[in-house]
């Protein structure tokens, strides 16, 4: 029988960067990608929605390998929102509308439904995004990836230049999304604290390979392999 709460699953994934890599994202689940840095966490992200491909190995999305959808309708599906909040000149409306507009899903009050989920005022969707905060353009990015409705969304790294204000903001924002808005969440964060307060699941990663995964709570209170432990001491 089919698993409709499986959303993704990587068979035995490897890259020049990754190795041998197995992996699961289910619906309601906020998973946290932690490790130092080259450990593979985003090159492990960007194969999720056809950024990169791997070499060997699979990934499925709903139970159909990724390679086999339209790829405009898979990165709508699984949408993803980078460290630099990636904006594009002109105004806030003209950020939020340019995914809609490509499916003809646009309407009218949109763009102020998507700023309040941000909590950021009607009145910015004038503004043009070079005059906004750090911050705001963060809150802007992750409005315009929502105006696609996707079904999961990748985040990399995106509170790690944001003080800290606008990183409770956002977690604040990222806890109140699964599973109503979005139906799962894969969260690179190189702040163990922010795995510990958001993640349902945590996926420790070193050299390219997932060297323990579970639960949050077991996987910090009970690390199981010393690179972890050593990493958790750092």
């Amino acid at each position: 029988m089919e698993n409709t709460n499986l959303l993704i699953k990587a068979e035995h994934v490897s890259t020049k960067v990754l190795r041998d890599i197995s992996f699961e994202v289910h619906k309601g689940e906020i998973i946290t990608l932690i490790g130092s840095s080259g450990a593979g966490k985003s090159s492990l992200l960007m194969l999720l929605n056809r950024l990169n491909d791997p070499e060997e190995g699979r990934i499925l999305y709903r139970g159909k390998d990724v390679k086999e959808y339209d790829i405009t309708s898979l990165r709508k599906s699984v949408g993803m929102v980078f460290q630099s909040s990636s904006l594009f000149d002109g105004t806030v409306e003209d950020n939020l509308k340019y995914g809609p507009e490509l499916f003809g899903e646009w309407e009218e009050q949109m763009g102020v439904r998507l700023l309040k989920n941000v909590q950021l005022p009607e009145e910015y969707l004038t503004r043009d995004v070079e005059d906004l905060s750090g911050g705001e353009k963060q809150r802007v990015a992750l409005a315009r990836t929502l105006a696609n409705k996707p079904d999961i969304l990748l985040l990399d790294e995106v509170t790690s230049a944001l003080d800290l204000k606008n990183v409770e903001m956002i977690e604040e924002f990222l806890l109140g999304l699964v599973p109503d808005k979005v139906h799962a969440v894969v969260m690179v964060t190189h702040d163990v604290a922010q795995a510990k307060r958001l993640g349902d699941m945590t996926v420790y990663m070193e050299e390219g390979t997932i060297v323990e995964s579970g639960k949050s709570e077991d996987l910090f209170n009970n690390p199981q392999t010393e690179s972890l432990q050593y990493f958790l001491k750092e």
